[in-house]
């Protein structure tokens, strides 16, 4: 543009003028305009690529993506120009053509995406499962006569039906109604988050916790507004991270590193590859949901402490499972310290940033993130995630305060599932049937084939009323579908024979590998490796408390050898101590 040109522009008469005829001659004939003749490279029309900042407050720092609108050799595609309205003489003037041969076909795009999912068998159906709370873990489908027994959900100690859970919520509904009236800083911060967030806080021993209407949100806003804000920041991210780490990532803007799935050397290598000046924070989880591998989180504290990181560690499917009060593997892997009530010191306390959620263990729903004070501030303060969305009803998070405390102080639904979690592994191992080494409470039932896995789920569901479902690519890569099976409380020995019976069935009848077979090829995710198989749960009969009724069963087993007059005591031993389990808590079912 010429001196003369921008002159022109600023002037009141001749800068319309300019500007009508530029709009005459941008959309005349179909020839391009400035915006198109420059490529159109950023939404934000600057013409100027730059790093996006997308979680911010500033209006003049939002530039909404760095990628181009459009690609090397794709033209803008501009709008039609509006007809003039017709005169009495128009129907002498030719036709106006027609343009909407040249829309973009939005019906056609998503058939086509639909399509992909459905020739790469990621398709996801969504069956109709409702869950009775007084029947747990059963459930009906659309039909209420139509009973299924559920062995897939999160809800993993049936807090969910939970009648002190329950009143909290009945009782905080009737006083207070059924929504928070808008978001925390405009008439949604009550006593009831106040309250909440001061048991969480003291539930992982931090200063201080934040909660978010889901772990999935509060995983992306911590990261997106920390790795958005901090100068040069570098977040190193475990290969099998949560996709709302991967996404919380991606919109901080900041670099990401990959590092090996829970391989400490490997991280180590690309933490001192950075410089120690540069903000880093490594993300990691302690269960990863779809194998139950554990993270090893001690050696990432020891490298964060090292290289100057801070340590950002996903408890979502290890808060209410794991540690003497549920707070955790962190919390676990401390267990007597925290058991006699001393945090300080321990790797807990060493953990910067520790996210969880209300959702699975405690049967209600909502995500929270705990630190500092400062840190859990400055999330509180900057973090969209947060800031503007409506706050959890009151009666929700009534409902998890009392999940978390009831789990703080009653250990028997953790023993319980866990006991119910070795009955079913060694029944399935008996069986042949392939499940994913781990010492978590997740069960990995391997099947390879994203087809054959679905067709299994089906079966079970269609011909066995039992609810599992089929985990296929992307939350898990190709070839290593399976099905992810989670004991509860309630599932007792005669829902585990029924599955055990049915998957057994399923897998003769569809032709599905073996643990076996997939040791004769060598093994692969651990199944059929020995080694692999030897892995020890994270739980330990003492922790469980019932390494003396272990014992006990042990001894009276010898002596049935010794002896033939005694009677012969059926089941092994984790099915004795179900027994043993379930009589007490009859018996103080009873007394109460």
């Amino acid at each position: 543009m010429s001196n003369l040109q921008v002159l022109a522009r600023r002037c009141p008469v001749m800068g319309k003028a300019m500007a009508v005829q530029s709009s005459r001659i941008g959309h005349a004939a179909g020839l391009p305009t400035v915006a198109a003749k420059a490529g159109m490279a950023t939404f934000s029309g600057n013409g100027r690529a730059g790093k996006a900042k997308m979680h911010t407050s500033r209006a003049h720092e939002a530039q909404a993506v760095d990628t181009p609108l459009f690609g090397g050799r794709e033209k803008a595609q501009l709008p039609p120009r509006i007809p003039a309205k017709p005169h009495a003489h128009a129907a002498t003037r030719p036709a106006v053509a027609d343009t909407r041969a040249g829309k973009f076909d939005y019906e056609g795009f998503y058939h086509c995406e639909l399509d992909k999912k459905h020739k790469d068998k990621s398709y996801r159906y969504f069956n109709n499962i409702n869950r009775l709370a007084k029947e747990f873990p059963r459930a009906h489908r659309a039909d209420k006569e139509d009973r299924v027994t559920v062995w897939c959900a999160n809800d993993y100690l049936g807090m969910g039906r939970n009648p002190h859970v329950l009143k909290a919520m009945h009782e905080t509904l009737d006083e207070y109604g059924a929504g928070a009236g808008g978001t925390r800083n405009i008439s949604g911060h009550n006593k009831h988050a106040v309250e909440l967030e001061a048991t969480i806080a003291k539930l992982h021993a931090q200063e201080s916790a934040l909660v978010f209407s889901s772990c999935y949100v509060a995983n992306d806003a911590c990261l997106a507004t920390l790795g958005s804000k901090m100068p040069d920041c570098v977040i190193l991210s475990d290969s099998l991270n949560h996709a709302s780490m991967i996404q919380g990532i991606r919109h901080s803007g900041a670099r990401k590193i990959i590092f090996k799935h829970n391989d400490v050397q490997d991280l180590e290598e690309k933490l001192a590859a950075l410089p120690l000046h540069i903000p880093k924070i490594i993300a990691f989880e302690s269960v990863y949901s779809m194998c139950g591998s554990i993270g090893p989180i001690e050696e990432i504290c020891d490298l964060a402490a090292k290289y100057g990181a801070l340590t950002f560690l996903d408890e979502v499917h290890a808060v209410g499972m794991y540690g003497p009060h549920g707070a955790g593997v962190a919390e676990h892997l401390d267990f007597e310290a925290h058991a006699q009530g001393k945090p300080r010191g321990t790797l807990m306390e060493r953990i910067d940033i520790i996210t969880g959620t209300l959702g699975k263990a405690y049967g209600c729903v909502g995500g929270y993130i705990a630190g500092s004070n400062k840190l859990v501030d400055t999330v509180r303060s900057l973090a969209p995630g947060f800031i503007f969305t409506t706050s959890l009803p009151p009666a929700v998070m009534a409902g998890a305060r009392a999940a978390i405390e009831y789990q703080m102080e009653f250990h028997g639904d953790r023993r319980l599932q866990h006991l119910h979690t070795r009955a079913v592994k060694e029944a399935l191992s008996e069986r042949d049937i392939p499940v994913i080494p781990n010492p978590s409470h997740i069960l990995p039932v391997l099947v390879g084939n994203a087809e054959l896995a679905k067709q299994a789920s089906d079966k079970l569901l269609q011909e066995h009323g039992i609810y599992v479902q089929s985990i296929n690519y992307p939350t898990v890569p190709v070839g290593q579908e399976r099905l992810r099976i989670t004991p509860t409380p309630g599932h007792t020995k005669e829902y585990r024979d029924e599955l055990v019976n049915a998957v057994d069935s399923i897998w003769r009848d569809l032709g599905i590998k073996r643990t076996s077979q997939w040791a004769a090829e060598g093994g692969f995710l651990g199944v059929g490796d020995p080694v692999a198989a030897a892995q020890e749960p994270l739980w330990t009969d003492e922790q469980l408390g019932i390494a003396e009724a272990a014992r006990t069963i042990l001894q009276a087993a010898e002596a049935e050898k010794q002896d033939s007059s005694r009677p012969v005591l059926t089941g092994g031993l984790t099915e004795r101590l179900l027994e043993r389990e379930m009589k007490g808590l009859r018996s103080a079912s009873v007394a109460a």
